[in-house]
């Protein structure tokens, strides 16, 4: 008999397949997990980090791929390649299973089953996971939400071979994007990826740090450098020493402090304030911004030479509105990750609610959407997200934001509509809006609403 450990997921929507499984699998594996809807995997392989993913090929749920299986054996090798995905399939589908197997599956089970071969292929798959592993499953390397989504979109699909290209270099990246474009999410994708991988990426909001904190968060200070300097403090360009330097909201930098911050980059090193000496830093530079940095240059806002060192390689992410094939898939992934947090037996979306997800504008992008799925798994009640669970309006009664930011003349109606569609509450009218609170804010108060 096998040896009683290791850990597997079950996946399969069957409830007789899944009880048979959960008498027979303990036998041979430490730990056993079962789940009846592929929709709370991703959540599950964060949170379980199975060795093994058994994993039916069929499923009733919003991927429309012609196959479930193929769908997401594909994503848990993206998400966690040391985890062996074992599928399970009726004999009509054995053809594909062959084809999964191909794209990186490590074998398939047809129904009915063998019992001694069952646990024979889910052994073998489990003792060559925790070899590549290290025997440790918590050394896999699913990242959880920090994994970039790719979807289906040629834009994404375009960046998803550029990064391929880039991420081993040290070549300096620009990634701009709208606000919740996932910027950040694609900068740790390409440290994850690069030769620096075993060290730290350290992450700075650029436009956050004030002028008079400047120097001191990036470059460090000695002790007494000034008045509340008691002991010396390394920056974020030494904290990142070997690793990678993730500088968010580049754009808003002011002006005289990116001379700065050019020195640095330009000599790779940098003096603490109020110290003399100069550190030497080894870095792999990231920037972001959701700014035009080409039309700040041309308005002198921007250093031209600080644009052209930081843009070795630009990634431009689009917004969500020009992804629409990636927007259900995306519900999906949120939709099993906060079932999982909120203990909410969800299996899918219905096709109503996917259809109303698709049609939404999106100005928040990838922010706002897992933001609106998050609210509607707390408040459902039933096994699958409806369109009333969503709280969204149809795309006939949407107000749209850019008529509120760009025509004076009806600013003030659009708010007052807003605010009575939202029964007074501000952060529920500023989403309707597509504003932030303090926009908003600000614009009740200009017309004394």
């Amino acid at each position: 008999m096998a040896s009683k450990v290791g850990k597997i997921l079950v996946v399969d929507d069957n409830l007789g397949i899944r009880r048979t499984l959960e008498i027979l699998l303990p036998v041979y594996f430490a730990e056993v997990k079962t789940i009846p809807s592929p929709v709370t995997l991703v959540a599950s392989l964060e949170h379980f980090r199975p060795d093994v993913v058994l994993l039916d090929m069929n499923f009733n749920t919003a991927i429309n791929t012609g196959n479930e299986g193929l769908y997401w054996a594909g994503e848990i090798k993206k998400m966690a390649p040391d985890v062996e995905v074992v599928l399970f399939t009726a004999y009509a589908d054995i053809q594909l299973a062959v084809e999964g197997m191909k794209r990186g599956a490590f074998d398939f089970i047809v129904k009915p089953w063998d019992n001694d071969k069952l646990i024979e292929v889910l052994t073998a798959a489990r003792d060559k996971a925790r070899k590549a592993s290290g025997h440790h499953s918590d050394s896999q390397t699913g990242r959880g939400e920090d994994t970039m989504f790719w979807g289906s979109s040629p834009a994404m699909k375009s960046i998803q071979r550029t990064l391929e290209k880039i991420a081993p270099t040290d070549a300096t990246v620009l990634i701009t994007g709208g606000n919740g474009t996932g910027k950040d999410v694609l900068a740790r994708e390409i440290h994850a990826r690069s030769l620096r991988s075993g060290k730290q990426m350290v992450a700075v909001d650029a436009g956050a740090i004030t002028e008079t904190l400047f120097e001191s968060e990036l470059f460090g200070h000695v002790k007494g450098a000034f008045t509340d300097a008691h002991t010396d403090h390394a920056g974020k360009f030494e904290q990142a020493d070997g690793g990678t330097l993730f500088l968010d909201e580049i754009g808003n930098i002011p002006l005289h402090l990116q001379a700065k911050l050019l020195r640095a980059i330009q000599s790779r090193s940098v003096v603490r304030v109020g110290g003399s000496q100069s550190i030497p830093v080894n870095i792999r530079l990231i920037c972001a911004t959701n700014m035009d940095l080409e039309s700040l240059v041309r308005e002198g806002r921007f250093r031209e030479d600080l644009y052209y060192r930081i843009n070795t390689v630009h990634i431009a992410l689009p917004p969500l509105r020009e992804r629409k094939d990636d927007i259900v898939p995306l519900a999906l992934l949120f939709l099993g990750r906060f079932a999982e947090k909120y203990h909410r037996p969800l299996t899918g979306i219905t096709p109503e609610a996917a259809g109303l997800l698709t049609a939404q504008g999106w100005n928040g992008n990838i922010r706002e959407l897992q933001n609106c799925i998050e609210k509607a798994v707390i408040l459902s009640d039933g096994a699958e997200l409806t369109a009333k669970d969503l709280q969204l309006d149809s795309p006939a009664k949407a107000i749209d934001a850019r008529s509120f930011l760009h025509s004076e003349r009806s600013e003030e109606s659009l708010v007052r509509e807003a605010m009575d569609r939202a029964g007074g509450n501000i952060s529920a009218a500023a989403k309707i809006l597509g504003v932030s609170r303090p926009t908003l804010y600000a614009k009740l108060k200009k017309y004394g609403l």
